[in-house]
């Protein structure tokens, strides 16, 4: 998701009005009733379709559908040729990226299935769970690949930046090291960040179980990290022993559920649930602490928090992809880079109010 705190996941709850801003409880109460309200559309699988099914037997024993026919069915799932010489393995990056011929083979069953519904005026199905995406190139899904990847260059951009910003634009300490007292948190932050959005990119562009459970992974780590990062900004924590104290049960709770996701059972249901309860208890933090703290940059944080809210609300339509490539996880993709360039921004300024706050003191 994010992924910016994206994963996969960010709403919008602001207790405390802000002059002149409009009351945030208010978009707090609409959020909820968005929720409540907005519920994912119904969809049948429409791997249950005899005409589907048929097509797919058809194919695996023949090789086509229709006038089209695989490359991928002259081989079996190890990628070993049935018949013919040793130079007409299947390509190494094709066997990487687990096509094979059943999953050509569904995959052109299903778009010609899908053509018939459409002439017939039905709407569009989900097939083993997941809606009819055309590829390009091979990625199953290239818009969200596409934004995921402008996601990551917003990290990278916002990351470099900020290192700049610290060494080259302001006033070293005498022993080299900066004045902002969170340089290091915010650094790992940006690492976690662009890791979060390369595994994105990579498990739209193909969707097994390693992809899945890599993005989902990098989704919650970096989530549970927003979450420490919050309460050490928020309550200004300095104490490197304080620090370790306050992250040390927290990083022991995600990496129990990501151990949990990987090795035991990957429950999506379970994983969505930790994603959004973090959100909301990150967000929280930093509305607090923005409408109580008086910081010049503290309206940034305020529509970060809403944006990601309203964004939020776009993963509660499960809606067919348009022209078979946009989603509404692609669009909620697409909300967050703006969101992510202006959390950056909030970064790079609060390191010019605080260096600004330490050179006063110092003078």
């Amino acid at each position: 998701m994010q992924k910016s705190p994206s994963t996969l996941a960010g709403i919008s709850t602001f207790f405390f009005p802000m002059n002149p801003m409009p009351p945030f409880h208010s978009l707090l109460l609409l959020s909820a009733l968005f929720f409540l309200l907005l519920r994912p559309l119904a969809a049948t699988d429409g791997a249950a379709d005899p005409l589907y099914t048929d097509c797919v037997e058809q194919c695996e024993e023949t090789g086509c559908v229709g006038d089209r026919c695989f490359q991928h069915c002259k081989f079996s799932s190890d990628g070993k040729p049935i018949d013919g010489p040793w130079y007409m393995h299947e390509p190494l990056y094709l066997r990487w990226k687990q096509w094979d011929c059943r999953t050509d083979c569904r995959y052109h069953c299903m778009l010609s299935r899908e053509e018939e519904r459409t002439k017939h005026g039905a709407q569009p199905v989900k097939y083993h769970g997941k809606w009819p995406f055309k590829r390009v190139s091979e990625i199953q899904e290239p818009v969200a690949v596409a934004l995921s990847a402008l996601n990551l260059a917003i990290q990278f951009h916002g990351w470099v930046s900020f290192f700049s910003l610290l060494y080259y634009n302001f006033p070293l300490r005498p022993d080299k090291k900066t004045y902002y007292e969170y340089t290091g948190l915010w650094h790992i932050y940006g690492i976690l960040s662009m890791n979060s959005w390369l595994w994105s990119a990579v498990f739209h562009s193909r969707h097994v179980e390693l992809t899945e459970k890599l993005d989902c992974s990098s989704a919650v780590a970096l989530l549970g990290y927003t979450l420490i990062l919050s309460i050490l900004r928020a309550f200004n924590v300095k104490g490197e022993a304080t620090r370790v104290m306050i992250a040390a049960p927290l990083i022991a709770f995600v990496t129990t559920h990501i151990l949990y996701l990987n090795f035991y059972e990957f429950s999506y249901g379970l994983n969505m649930k930790v994603c959004v309860t973090i959100s909301v208890c990150q967000l929280l933090i930093w509305a607090i602490w923005a409408s109580v703290s008086g910081h010049p940059s503290r309206w940034k944080i305020f529509v970060v928090g809403a944006g990601e809210g309203l964004a939020m609300v776009l993963q509660t339509f499960d809606f067919p992809p348009y022209k078979g490539y946009v989603d509404a996880h692609a669009l909620w993709h697409a909300t967050t880079i703006p969101l992510a360039f202006l959390w950056w921004s909030f970064i790079w300024d609060d390191a010019e109010f605080r260096t600004s706050f330490h050179l006063k003191k110092v003078k």
